[in-house]
């Protein structure tokens, strides 16, 4: 009987001792789930848009000297770099068979002239005369016939004197416009022709200037929808880095509607024109742009709150009220510094946990801990 006493107790012994070891256990298991997690809370703010393209500068009228008779250049009349006014005469080329054609042109028509008016005379007499039978009507008829000739062969020579005049001045050859012109290819002496695919030179008119920019599509997109309104109303600025990192003094306006889409790349060309009146933007120039692109209303997230899903989803994870844990699934416009830009999937309320998501997971209970102080600045930024 002693002996049952003993074993009993000692059974109930073991269970109590197990069952204290057990609860510690458990005790021991919640605690340890209990992680202490830093948090942020955000405020959308205004945030401006900013794109850096690169870009090259493009004249907006740039004339290729060409000659358009054949000859040999006698003179040049210009200071290679120097700025010509369009009609200025920039060559000469040798005029002496040209200005000898003209005066053969000019003969010719003279004497047709006088002819026309001895035929002249003549036919007024026999239209008179065959009144009275005194020539037949058939003479009378050469003679208006021979005038009429006489007239025709007028008009032709005056129009072979008027193309021997454009040849001859064509000798002098003109800007075509005002600008900046370039190096002479050709030197006095050459022989050139009104066919030859070689310019002489080249004039650009820079006092306004475009720049071309290339952007993928898919920023274009985003670019369009951002500023639907500006666009339209020519409102988005461009602003030129120079090669020395200083800002053109100058802004210029963003034209969208000169595009092409690149099939290979997938890149599209824009356009942007800006003023240029001392010539400190060359033509064929390249240079780095900023497209002030409007703004939105988003958050700015610090990075090393964002994390990839398996499906490779931005999300972020949150403290609920009852101090457990959530992901949500971010919409990320781009990166901004060391953020990312934010316009859906997050609210002003949310708590988001900053420091300590490589210790949690789904079933995990936190302990809150404050750190906006230290990550949150909500000064503006640009979008680059």
């Amino acid at each position: 009987m002693k002996f049952c006493l003993k074993g009993l107790f000692l059974l109930l012994l073991t269970i109590l001792l197990l069952g204290c070891g057990n609860q510690k256990k458990n005790d021991f298991s919640e605690e340890k789930q209990k992680i202490e997690v830093g948090y942020i809370t955000l405020n959308k703010q205004e945030v401006p848009f900013q794109q850096e393209l690169s870009g090259r500068i493009k004249a907006i009228y740039k004339s290729e000297v060409r000659p358009q008779i054949d000859g040999i250049i006698k003179k040049r009349l210009f200071k290679e770099g120097s700025y010509v006014k369009k009609g200025d005469i920039l060559y000469v080329i040798d005029p002496d068979s040209y200005q000898a054609t003209y005066e053969e042109a000019l003969a010719t028509l003279k004497s047709s002239e006088a002819n026309l008016i001895t035929l002249k005379l003549k036919n007024e007499r026999y239209k008179e005369s065959v009144k009275f039978n005194v020539i037949s009507k058939q003479e009378a008829d050469d003679a208006k016939a021979a005038y009429l000739q006489a007239i025709a062969l007028v008009e032709q020579n005056k129009a072979l004197v008027k193309s021997a005049k454009i040849n001859l001045d064509r000798t002098k050859i003109k800007a075509q416009i005002s600008g900046f012109i370039g190096i002479s290819n050709y030197t006095v002496g050459a022989l050139v022709s009104q066919n030859q695919t070689n310019a002489l030179t080249t004039i650009r008119d820079t006092n306004k200037v475009y720049v071309d920019l290339s952007q993928s599509n898919n920023q274009l997109f985003k670019l369009k929808k951002l500023n639907k309104d500006r666009i339209k109303e020519d409102k988005i600025n461009v602003n030129i880095i120079l090669p020395d990192d200083t800002v053109y003094k100058h802004t210029g306006k963003l034209k969208l509607q000169e595009i092409s889409v690149d099939e290979d790349t997938g890149y599209v060309t824009l356009r942007a024109e800006f003023p240029n009146p001392d010539g400190e933007l060359l033509d064929n120039m390249f240079v780095n742009t900023v497209i002030e692109s409007g703004s939105s209303s988003a958050f700015l997230v610090p990075q090393q709150a964002v994390t990839l899903d398996a499906k490779s989803n931005y999300i972020v994870t949150t403290i609920q009220k009852n101090n457990t844990t959530q992901t949500k699934i971010i919409t990320v416009i781009r990166a901004i510094g060391n953020k990312w830009l934010v316009t859906d999937g997050i609210s002003q309320t949310d708590k988001i946990i900053i420091e300590g998501l490589n210790r949690i997971n789904e079933k995990s209970i936190v302990i809150p801990k404050d750190l906006n102080n230290l990550y949150v600045d909500n000064s503006k930024a640009e979008v680059k």
